[in-house]
């Protein structure tokens, strides 16, 4: 495809309607994109766009979401990424899952003790920020391996939205030239050569952000498949920059990377099946391990048992969180004892000692008895016209991921070792602490939060849904099942409803400033709990398969989020 694509916006008049009370006396209710045929929903409009577009020329899901991961690197520099991983949750129109992990890996000259000082203590820069932080990249990997399983169109097809987005450029918003004039200097200081793409100037509403360096990348990529990423021109301007910024990373590391299919999670929560992902994602365990605590007790949004509900919810994710420090790591490396940490007996146990009056401290709480046996990230949902769905949760870790751009190659390495335990015990960026099964080896898969989900009700595809936020992955993409599944609440609806997180430690409800029902708070306050008010917790994107057969997409309002269908 050598021509620009159009790309139609298709648009839907919102329609607002005024409803009885959940927790507040009246609340509007937004009702998202409904659409008939097919439907994307990602962190960026020209992305959804692109997305839709291949499946308007007969492209599958998989098709579209290879494309618009694509374009994300382009269009969402700080998350959409081909120098970070990520995880594909499919099921087909038939009802077969399948699940994939381009979840990045340490270089194969890391060590457990990399980011210690001689004195044993932690150096988070050195995680945070630079070469070091980066692990060896698998998105590219990852949406070959997918094109070789499901792709229908030419693969050319595929990429070429995205390089056509970064040759000509796209046009910032107020928010995006804000952002990208607080970040360039970030850029700036770590890459050894200036990103001046990024860096060149003060960026204004209406500039036109143009990059020609990613552009080449992208016609390598698009002309020569996984080689044209982790071999040839692209390859040496990873090593060349290793080499200036004194990185671990070599050819063998980019010779050696491969994606892996895996089996997905499978559970349960009443009528409904859960397809989601499992290690080294931390995500699904906790998401069913919360729905399988959930499924024994009554809870409504109405009133005062909307505060008993918090509270349940809160002291699900202490208990979980713990365990999720404990036991759970990239599976080829660890024994994760996934069965145990499901099974129902186990969680009852763990949640024995629950006071419904009272918040348990976490101090007090640790990981539960199982015998082991032998904020950046982004997420779209998409589901075709015959009924293909995909869930897709990919990441660079933290915003602009290690902030090093690789010159000559226009892209940013992730930060992804920082998910590992630098020192068990040590939190990361996202205050989540780890232990000894989540170190530092080489070739290990560092343990993810991410939660990309498609769930079925009686047999039928029901909802795809996901969201970046780090640590408050799981607990975000819970409370949006809960919103539609429990509260009865549209896709749109679910997603706007204010977020609450807790993690175990630090021993804190975090919830958005955008909340202010005081008499919620402050019940939550009188049983114990201590409080703490944050901006956005995640951007939640999803699709809801309504009865009448059509589908209603969510897109986060918290971002530029857009769903786009047809």
């Amino acid at each position: 495809m050598k021509n620009k694509v159009f790309i139609p916006v298709l648009s839907l008049a919102t329609v607002l309607l005024l409803v009885f009370s959940c927790h507040t006396e009246k609340r509007i209710t937004e009702t998202g994109l409904v659409t008939q045929k097919a439907m994307t929903v990602s962190a960026h409009p020209l992305a959804s766009e692109v997305g839709t577009a291949i499946m308007q020329r007969g492209g599958n899901a998989v098709d579209a979401a290879i494309a618009v991961h694509m374009a994300l690197a382009v269009v969402y520099p700080q998350a959409g990424n081909i120098g970070g991983g990520g995880f594909f949750v499919i099921r087909e129109k038939d009802g077969i899952y399948h699940s994939l992990d381009f979840r990045e890996k340490s270089p194969l000259l890391s060590d457990r003790d990399m980011f210690l000082d001689e004195e044993g203590k932690p150096l988070p820069e050195k995680s945070q920020n630079g070469h070091l932080a980066a692990g060896v990249p698998g998105a590219v990997d990852g949406m070959v391996k997918a094109y070789e399983k499901f792709g229908s169109l030419p693969w050319e097809e595929l990429i070429q939205p995205a390089i056509e987005l970064a040759e000509n450029g796209f046009v910032l918003t107020s928010e995006e030239a804000d952002y990208f004039t607080r970040v360039s200097q970030n850029l700036k200081k770590y890459s050894t050569v200036d990103p001046v793409q990024f860096s060149g100037k003060s960026w204004h509403q209406g500039d036109t952000l143009i990059q020609n360096q990613l552009a080449s990348t992208l016609k390598r990529i698009r002309d020569f498949g996984r080689d044209g990423f982790y071999k040839g021109p692209v390859a040496e301007f990873i090593l060349a920059e290793m080499e200036r910024g004194n990185g671990i990373i070599t050819q063998e590391d980019l010779d050696t990377y491969e994606s892996s299919w895996r089996q997905p999670l499978l559970g349960s929560y009443k009528q409904y099946d859960i397809i989601t992902m499992g290690p080294p994602s931390s995500g699904g365990i906790i998401l069913l391990q919360m729905l399988g605590i959930l499924e024994n007790y009554k809870v409504s949004n109405r009133g005062k048992k909307y505060a008993d509900y918090l509270h349940l919810k809160t002291e699900m994710e202490r208990r979980i969180y713990a365990d999720r420090a404990e036991y759970m790591a990239d599976a080829d490396y660890y024994p994760v004892p996934v069965e145990q940490l499901l099974d129902k007996d186990y969680l009852a146990e763990r949640f024995a000692d629950f006071d419904p009056k009272r918040a348990t401290p976490s101090d007090g709480i640790n990981a539960g008895s199982v015998l082991a046996l032998s904020e950046e990230t982004t997420h779209f949902s998409i589901v075709d016209p015959l009924g293909n769905a995909v869930a897709c949760t990919t990441t660079l870790n933290g915003g602009m991921g290690s902030k090093v751009v690789v010159d000559g190659a226009g892209f940013i390495l992730n930060n992804e070792m920082d998910d590992f335990s630098i020192k068990p015990g040590f939190p990361n960026m996202f205050g989540v602490l780890g232990g000894e099964a989540n170190k530092i080896e080489p070739g290990k898969r560092m343990l993810s939060s991410m939660t990309p989900t498609i769930i079925e009700k009686d047999g039928k595809l029901f909802m795809v849904v996901g969201t970046p936020g780090g640590s408050t992955i799981p607990t975000s993409v819970f409370q949006t099942v809960v919103n539609v599944i429990e509260f009865d609440m549209g896709m749109q609806e679910a997603v706007n409803e204010e977020r609450f997180h807790s993690q175990w430690k630090p021993d804190v409800i975090s919830y958005e400033k955008e909340f202010s029902e005081l008499k919620i708070l402050d019940d939550l306050k009188k049983r114990g709990h201590v409080l703490n008010e944050r901006s956005a917790i995640g951007r939640v994107d999803g699709i809801l398969m309504r009865d009448d057969g059509s589908m209603e997409g969510g897109a986060d309002t918290r971002g530029m989020d857009t769903a786009v269908g047809f």
